[in-house]
């Protein structure tokens, strides 16, 4: 959502404005940059304002600051992780007797009570800012700054006006697992300026499943995608960047480029066997694309062919470097637009490359050369044009079979009925996501 948000303006509140909760999941993308996911303001008189957000110290902080008072609370905790979604929750509730309890944040089902920089002189029984008639209420970013756009993913966004909702209202506890997870919400009576964002309609992302009828007005290019709490797919891990230059990473952490350096997955099991796809805008000697695996323990080094380095790179041109050893094959190139593929046999070590669905041959005579935890790798070396976007890479796991827009989906999913590939799926390997590693991982 990293320039898009969704908006509807609050008519009369419920309760006399006295409650209200917002529940929703969360997936970051992008981390140290002030994001609000969700606001209430005036565009054109931005005097009283209420906000949840991450900070760019990675704390979530929560603001109703109105003429009444202000309620004002940060996190001790940082949310670093882009891999996991948070189920974040702000309930107001103004007719408590203890000020503290005017506000309560909850995260993954529990209370958040570790806090900084805490302000409660919003006045019992006084009216809040989240439900006050005549402002925006935003979700996604601050439209009327057009800045702080939350960069990543939502999922199942609800407020309902009026109440002071618990957690368990919007989830649950995995009785096997103990994680913390989705449920469908039940019984809500929403309010007058309620709303439950499902994102189901990929072509009105902003309908109101409450039954309210209260939708909400998309600004900017949303997208759909598969990546929900339910099921869990893997994008790459911007805090383990290595290179002599930082990579950069956009479209959720699918898209990488503008910058020299190694990419890493944000999962990769150690056992399964697993599907996997990239393209690139353009390969090039002033690129050096490379497609391939090395160790964990390697991630700091600077150069992936460098050598001493555990692991096997295929390059754009044809070389095959295997614990810093270099084999040409000049039969074996890739270039600008073809769709590599990779099918990682993790169980015996081995991997199969394919170029826009065939095999490379010559390729795939290596074993994994080294026993610890493998990382499947795409490094870019020697930086990339942003104004040119050359050597810039799309990753599809499943989840973005388009490539960003730069490619038609093929719509091959695997054999448990996962993803979207642009090529087929080989027997017996799998789409990276967490419902696949649970069964096959």
């Amino acid at each position: 959502m990293a320039n898009s948000t969704l908006y509807r303006t609050n008519t009369a509140p419920s309760a006399s404005g006295y409650k209200y909760t917002f529940s929703a999941w969360v997936k970051r993308s992008k981390i140290t940059e002030r994001q609000q996911f969700w606001r209430v303001l005036n565009p054109s008189a931005t005097t009283y304002y209420s906000y949840l957000e991450f900070q760019a110290d990675d704390k979530l902080h929560f603001n109703d600051y109105s003429s009444n008072g202000t309620l004002d609370v940060a996190t001790n905790r940082l949310f670093r992780d882009t891999s996991a979604w948070y189920h974040i929750m702000a309930v107001v509730d103004t007719t408590q007797g203890t000020a503290s309890d005017r506000i309560k944040l909850y995260i993954n089902g529990v209370q958040e009570t570790s806090l900084v920089g805490t302000t409660y002189s919003l006045g019992q029984n006084q009216a809040t800012t989240g439900t006050e008639s005549g402002k925006n209420n935003y979700v996604g970013g601050d439209l009327a700054n057009n800045t702080r756009f939350f960069n990543g993913y939502m999922s199942h966004v609800s407020f309902v006006d009026g109440q002071a909702l618990a957690p368990t209202v919007f989830g649950q506890t995995d009785s096997t697992s103990g994680i913390w997870k989705f449920k469908s919400s039940s019984g809500v009576t929403w309010g007058n300026n309620g709303y439950n964002l499902k994102f189901e309609n990929s072509g009105n992302l902003g309908l109101d499943s409450s039954g309210e009828g209260h939708n909400l007005t998309v600004s900017g290019n949303l997208t759909q995608t598969v990546d929900t709490p339910s099921i869990n797919w893997v994008t790459f891990n911007p805090l383990c960047n290595s290179g002599s230059g930082q990579v950069t990473y956009s479209r959720a952490n699918t898209r990488g480029g503008t910058g020299g350096g190694a990419s890493f997955l944000n999962m990769m099991p150690n056992s399964g066997k697993w599907f996997m796809e990239f393209h690139f805008n353009a390969a090039g000697a002033g690129q050096d694309n490379g497609i391939g695996f090395w160790s964990v323990d390697e991630a700091q080094r600077i150069a992936f062919y460098a050598g001493g380095f555990k692991g096997i790179v295929w390059k754009y041109a044809g070389n095959v470097y295997v614990n810093g050893s270099n084999n040409a094959f000049s039969s074996n190139t890739f270039t600008s637009g073809d769709i590599i593929s990779v099918a990682m046999d993790m169980d015996n070590s081995t991997a199969t490359f394919y170029k826009n669905g065939s095999v490379a041959t010559n390729l795939n005579a290596y074993s994994f050369p080294f026993t610890e935890r493998q990382a499947i790798t795409v490094g870019i070396i020697d930086g990339a044009s942003a104004s040119s976007e050359d050597g810039i890479f799309d990753f599809n796991s499943g989840a973005n079979p388009t490539f960003g827009g730069r490619k038609t989906a093929g719509g091959n999913a695997d054999g448990n009925s996962q993803g979207n590939f642009s090529m087929a799926v080989p027997s017996g390997y799998y789409a990276l996501n967490t419902k696949n590693i649970n069964t096959y991982g």
